[in-house]
């Protein structure tokens, strides 16, 4: 499991990373991505409301971390999950810009 978890890390990270405009921290703990989505110019609820209602793509408002400019995604979930999920929040990003 310790190596399934790392590849799905790793992979979404990388595709998170890829996004333009989304600047995301390499994950080193639990099973979660917290990218920094501020430069679309939407708080973390707006974003992540439209981002479900658009996409179906389900991410926590960073603003319960106390930290408006991000979101939070799980990577506890299967590679093709992550693969299909990030497509969806990549194409959303796009129709931010």
């Amino acid at each position: 499991m310790v190596q399934a978890f790392d590849e799905r890390r790793q992979r979404i990270y990388a595709l998170m990373s890829a996004i333009p405009g989304v600047q995301c921290p390499k994950p080193t703990g639990a099973f979660y991505v917290f990218p920094d989505i501020s430069s679309f110019g939407l708080d973390s609820v707006t974003f992540a409301k439209r981002l479900l209602a658009e996409q179906k793509v389900a991410v926590v408002p960073g603003v319960a971390f106390d930290a408006d400019a991000c979101v939070r995604l799980s990577y506890a979930c299967s590679l093709a999950e992550i693969e299909s999920g990030m497509a969806r929040f990549r194409a959303f990003c796009e129709s931010l810009r």
